[in-house]
């Protein structure tokens, strides 16, 4: 993966009316370390993150913040390295036994940090936990899973009621964590998430809610120690002050930025701002059942009225790549074949009379308040066609509400979202936005339902991918969504830290070393 630094300065574009502007750098306030101190600055890693862990319990968490801590202390069976490969993790390697069986073959002298063993047990406990309704985890990946039976010692089968292609990927992250059976038992839920015990490279020590999250290495780790002894993550959610914590030493990593705040850091020595290419993609997703986005040349129209360029070079300061459809270039089942809309406003136009919209109309853009700038840009494109977008913006809490909840129609007729595929599958970009009895799907048409049902259930890649290719095709022809980009994953640096992510973004901490 290929990494390479963000330009200090970005020239100012006016889209639509909308000027973008820098954020002005602000001051911040210390804070005060755990007890027992940060340790030796040589090997104490602090990183910020733009809010807190929901909770240290990985089987009861869906979030990537609380993901980034937990990563560190628990291990999952397969993993993603910085190359973006599926390699093994606390299992060594797997295959399929038929169609709906995977064995996995697991490692062996490997202990949680209590000392309790792992092994086959662990592992069945674990997915039996995590699948089991009481447990109420809104993990979803594992949907399929209906138990996972114990061969040997170190052998264990997953089961599935249907074919999962994927589930493989599926336990690299999300899915895939291993809990201590014996642990869990006597201390039960509550105390495991106060005090969470994995197999991980670091061990738990201190959580202050909304403030640090505070780790040691763990010196039997099976991968070898950690070079970091204490990990550090600070709940900054203002990027201008974490910033600001990084040129004066409280912090070396800061994650989360934005493109403007990015810029923040300017030609500050000693500290570099990072682009790493990343997965999630970003789309507005439209009500196609009722209105004028009933009309497929409608939809088509919009698409050609963007231009996707423009909005990456100057809102997004080139930290991000177009994608043709919702899926990423580097998830198996990405055509390059298929090409993206042409910004062509007079073919928009065009599309717009034939519809009967020459005098275009007016519809909602709703977005969460973070993506502000690039929604208001996207408004003023569109107004360039005639099609008046009137934005909605939403605090990130209730947008989020809004989208998983059951009323389809909660965000209006269009609404701007990105969705992490984390598998590097295509599967996953698509599994909750396309077939039409989905959560946020907003688009019934049997073809595209019948090419998801071929992609997710079958076993064999050929098979799969000329599903995915005909599914690229489909939503190009059928527009169902504005499709825009998919964005590079943004931290800031000290240049004493040695360190990369993968394509997923997330923030294990093992490999990482000071210098």
């Amino acid at each position: 993966m290929t990494l390479r630094e963000l330009p200090t300065r970005r020239d100012l574009f006016k889209i639509g009316g909308l000027a973008a502007a820098a954020i002005s750098l602000g001051a911040c306030a210390s804070t005060s370390p755990p007890s027992g101190g940060q340790g030796d600055a040589a090997t104490a890693l602090r990183v910020s993150l733009a809010s807190d862990a929901t909770t240290l319990d990985p089987h009861k968490q869906g979030d990537l913040p609380s993901m980034n801590v937990l990563i560190n202390i628990f291990d999952t069976l397969t993993v993603r390295d910085t190359a973006d490969k599926l390699v093994g993790g606390l299992a060594e390697r797997w295959e399929s036994k038929g169609d709906k069986t995977w064995r996995f073959h697991l490692r062996k002298n490997v202990t949680f940090h209590n000392g309790e063993p792992f092994d086959a047990a662990a592992v069945a406990y674990s997915i039996e936990r995590l699948i089991d309704p009481a447990t109420q985890s809104p993990i979803v990946e594992l949907r399929l899973v209906t138990g996972a039976k114990v061969i040997d010692p170190y052998t264990v089968d997953l089961v599935t009621k249907e074919p999962d292609p994927i589930l493989p990927a599926k336990l690299s992250l999300f899915g895939g964590v291993i809990v201590p059976p014996k642990y869990l038992k006597e201390k039960g839920d509550k105390a495991f998430a106060e005090h969470p015990v994995g197999t991980g490279p670091f061990t738990f020590e201190q959580w202050q809610r909304d403030s640090q999250i505070t780790l040691k290495a763990n010196p039997g780790y099976w991968n070898g120690k950690p070079a970091i002894e204490r990990l550090t993550f600070k709940v900054m959610p203002d990027p201008s002050s974490s910033l600001a914590a990084l040129q004066s030493g409280e912090l070396d990593i800061v994650t989360g930025l934005t493109p403007d705040a990015a810029q923040q850091l300017g030609d500050a020595p000693g500290f570099k701002v990072v682009s790493s290419p990343g997965v999630r993609t970003y789309f507005v997703s439209l009500d196609t059942e009722e209105g004028p986005l009933k009309d497929k040349r409608v939809r088509q129209a919009l698409n050609h009225a963007l231009d996707v360029d423009t909005l990456i070079t100057s809102v997004l300061n080139g930290a991000a790549e177009r994608t043709p459809t919702l899926i990423p270039k580097q998830a198996f089942g990405f055509d390059a074949a298929v090409q993206p809309y042409k910004h062509d406003v007079a073919k928009a136009k065009s599309l717009l009379a034939e519809a009967g919209h020459a005098g275009g109309f007016t519809l909602k853009l709703s977005s969460s308040t973070i993506d502000k700038d690039i929604v208001q840009a996207i408004s003023g494109q569109l107004a360039a066609v005639g099609v008046k977008a009137e934005v909605s913006l939403l605090d990130p809490a209730t947008f989020k509400g809004r989208l998983v909840s059951d009323n389809r129609k909660a965000l209006g007729e269009m609404y701007f979202v990105g969705n992490s595929g984390w598998t590097m599958d295509a599967s996953s970009n698509l599994q909750s936005f396309v077939r039409h009895d989905r959560r946020q799907s907003r688009w019934n048409n049997p073809e595209a339902d019948e090419l998801i049902d071929k992609e997710e259930q079958s076993v064999d890649p050929d098979t799969r991918q000329k599903a995915f290719t005909a599914l690229q095709g489909l939503l190009i022809e059928e527009s169902p969504f504005l499709y825009l980009y998919q964005a590079g994953i943004l931290y800031a640096v000290s240049d004493r830290v040695q360190w990369k992510t993968n394509a997923n973004g997330t923030l294990a901490m093992a490999t990482a070393k000071l210098s």
